[in-house]
């Protein structure tokens, strides 16, 4: 069985998900969704968490964690067992109430770590649930907003800070900043294998942390290789024949690339890739 790639450090930041077994609600009710926000404050003092947004939808739940200790995986392995022990024992059910392992995607905070807090509670404006993020009750939407008190589990003072010292000012412009962004591009597109959102530099700053991932089978493919330079530049300016092919073993041994994805970057045909790579190994 697949494992997702896990990359912690102190100080990491991460998009985290987990929805409903075969896509079931996780939530029947606001006493399940006060119940998990109940697990989630636990498990944040526990494990000395920070949580800059939240949001609560009815078969999954997002959440923009920072984690000092590089703890995530057991941080998070606890809540969704103390959420699953509570939702079972309130309904009188067994099993999975979550679909397998939790999906984490490491941030760089200063290029994304606000906009993620945006593109989190507009989520149930996405989904076509409400139009304003601020009639939605279960997301930190309100609390960062200054529509409600604080809840001890959120942190609001980095977001805040973003736009004004003058706490009131920067409410009202975190309310401008949300609802205008509810017409623009999902910061995904620049997810880089599947698990990091962040640029050259950031990703470079991981590489000591990814050096050991290509050769673990379980973590999938685009995953284990997500910090690789694209094909075309492993390919770029050869000077002759023999240093064309010994980058085309590269990119495909090294890095991870397929055999068919290295014909297109070079105009070569399939079967002689495939020769070449025969010939070099």
């Amino acid at each position: 069985m697949a494992r997702p790639l896990r990359i912690q450090f102190p100080g990491a930041l991460y998009h985290v998900t987990s929805r409903g077994n075969a896509q079931a609600a996780i939530f029947l009710d606001d006493i399940d969704r006060c119940s998990c926000l109940s697990a989630l404050g636990m498990t944040l003092r526990r494990f000395n968490l920070i949580c800059h947004a939240y949001c609560l939808m009815n078969n999954h739940f997002h959440l923009l964690i920072e984690t000092p200790d590089a703890n995530l995986s057991a941080a998070m392995r606890q809540f969704n067992s103390v959420y699953t022990q509570a939702f079972n024992r309130r309904h009188d059910r067994t099993g999975h109430v979550l679909q397998g392992r939790f999906k984490s995607i490491v941030v760089d905070r200063e290029a994304y770590l606000l906009e993620l807090c945006r593109y989190i509670v507009l989520n149930p404006v996405r989904a076509q649930m409400i139009k304003d993020p601020g009639s939605y009750q279960w997301s930190s939407y309100r609390a960062t907003a200054g529509l409600d008190k604080k809840p001890d589990l959120l942190t609001v003072d980095w977001i805040l800070d973003q736009f004004s010292t003058d706490r009131l000012l920067a409410q009202n412009e975190y309310r401008r900043f949300v609802m205008a962004g509810v017409t623009m591009e999902s910061p995904w597109k620049d997810l880089k294998g599947q698990c990091l959102l962040g640029d050259d530099t950031f990703l470079k700053k991981l590489s000591p942390l990814l050096k050991d991932k290509g050769t673990v089978k379980e973590i999938p493919r685009v995953q284990r290789f997500a910090n690789r330079p694209a094909v075309e530049d492993i390919l770029a300016a050869t000077k002759d024949r023999a240093e064309r092919d010994a980058r085309i073993f590269k990119a495909c041994h090294k890095f991870g690339y397929t055999q068919a994805e290295i014909a297109a970057a070079t105009g070569l045909h399939y079967s002689t890739v495939s020769k070449i790579i025969r010939k070099l190994k």
